[in-house]
């Protein structure tokens, strides 16, 4: 199906836009120093970008669209039963669906099926602007399902349902880079929005630190279930999985197979070590 205009001819520059910036930016103002040559990272991750590009544009995107036209012309999902003005309950809508994206996330953790597609997400060694695209085409295709469930139930119509998509890409964007941002401004933005620093550690190799900062765009979620984690400076961190430490056997070819294999040992390094620290300081105020 055709989408709306306004998909393409303002969200798909914006969202360029969005690219540009970050990945400029992060060249001149970089948050933590690389391990992996940026050309190599690059290939790759454009490469997992192009299949998943034709998941999106060509299954999830239109299904979800479709289905939000349905649900809208029946008036269905708890915000349109409210009543509200058009205002607020778009509004609530929109942060609603943020948190079932919250949600959405977590079980991408927790649910073994779920998390051998993600954690091909979590294998990238450095954490930059192209990271964001570092998904695997399974992820996004199961995702379809979860896509639809927030759709009817929280009622969401075509417009926002699209809205909601390129402020989380764009978002996604902006919290993957490896932009360094002035400290104090960074912690203002926290406050509210997912930011470079707070992101880095939900990619840490220790699994206490992975195992936090779920949150997409509003920083709110985690906060308000005692998962968030801002105590660990940047400096400290180790970016990946600790199972995969080998940045030649991080192929694209590698990646789309790698749901398919047998994994023993997700969060042990090739040594078998378990790579762990205690937490330190505040856990929520944002570190260096």
């Amino acid at each position: 199906m055709t989408l709306p205009a306004p998909f393409d001819v303002v969200g798909g520059p914006f969202l360029l836009l969005i690219l540009a910036l970050c990945f400029a930016l992060e060249t001149v103002r970089p948050l933590r120093a690389r391990v992996q040559r940026r050309g190599q990272r690059v290939a790759t991750n454009l490469s997992m970008m192009a299949a998943a590009t034709l998941i999106m544009r060509g299954l999830v995107i239109p299904v979800s669209v479709l289905v939000a036209t349905f649900v809208a012309g029946r008036g269905w999902g708890l915000v349109p039963l409210l009543g509200l003005p058009a205002a607020a309950a778009a509004g609530l809508a929109f942060i609603v669906t943020d948190y079932s994206t919250w949600l959405w996330h977590r079980l991408n953790h927790r649910v073994p099926l779920l998390w051998r597609f993600h954690s091909v997400h979590h294998t990238d060694l450095d954490l930059d602007v192209t990271t964001a695209f570092r998904f695997h085409a399974g992820e996004l295709t199961l995702s379809l399902g979860f896509r639809i469930l927030q759709i009817v139930v929280i009622g969401l119509d075509p417009v926002l349902l699209l809205v909601y998509e390129v402020v989380m890409d764009g978002a996604t964007q902006f919290h993957h880079s490896n932009l360094r941002l002035p400290l104090t401004v960074e912690r203002a933005l926290n406050l509210v929005l997912v930011t470079p620093r707070m992101h880095a550690i939900h990619h840490s190799i220790v699994e206490r630190e992975t195992n936090a900062n779920w949150s997409v765009v509003f920083s709110w979620w985690d906060r308000l279930h005692g998962t968030l984690r801002l105590d660990v400076a940047q400096e400290a961190l180790v970016i990946g999985l600790p199972a995969y430490r080998a940045a030649a056997a991080l192929t694209f070819a590698n990646l789309v197979v790698m749901p398919f294999r047998r994994h023993d040992g997700w969060w042990l390094l090739p040594n078998g070590d378990y790579p762990d620290r205690p937490p330190r300081g505040a856990p929520t105020r944002l570190a260096a």
